[in-house]
């Protein structure tokens, strides 16, 4: 499973997809202030942990960093240096997750480009939620 940011503007909103790209889930969204891992915290890292305590892995980009047991994020390089100060081992574990989290990326482009009005998104929290939740459900159907 991949957690990511879905696509919006003013507001920011979690979800969730397949390892071949395919959305699952979408959370309540917040206002853009809130950042990626508070919300996360709110809406889908608990039921996370008990999908990664029965073995299930979760990838996520770098904004979850701290997200806890069984999320795997790429590691962040310390203020004001370059990628090669990384260790070799963390740079070799950051190229591996980006190797294997563009299937599940695909996701976000899917719902952002088959359903064109989540690109430009100024609406209330309420409505985005509605529409979030209609293109999952369009899209399950589509598929």
């Amino acid at each position: 499973m991949l957690l990511r940011q879905a696509p919006g503007i003013r507001c920011d909103g979690q979800f969730l997809s397949a390892p071949d790209g395919t959305p699952l889930w979408v959370s309540d969204t917040e206002p853009g202030s809130v950042h990626d891992i508070t919300a996360a915290r709110e809406h889908c890292l608990p039921a996370l942990y008990k999908a990664a305590a029965d073995g299930l892995p979760t990838l996520a980009d770098s904004g979850y960093q701290g997200a806890g047991i069984g999320v795997y994020h790429p590691f962040k390089k310390p203020k004001g240096s370059s990628h090669l100060q990384l260790h070799p081992d963390t740079q070799t574990y950051n190229a591996l997750l980006r190797g294997v989290r563009p299937s599940g990326e695909r996701a976000a482009a899917e719902l952002k480009e088959r359903w064109r009005t989540l690109k430009r998104i100024t609406l209330s929290p309420e409505c985005i939620d509605a529409l979030m939740r209609a293109a999952l459900v369009l899209n399950g159907m589509w598929k």
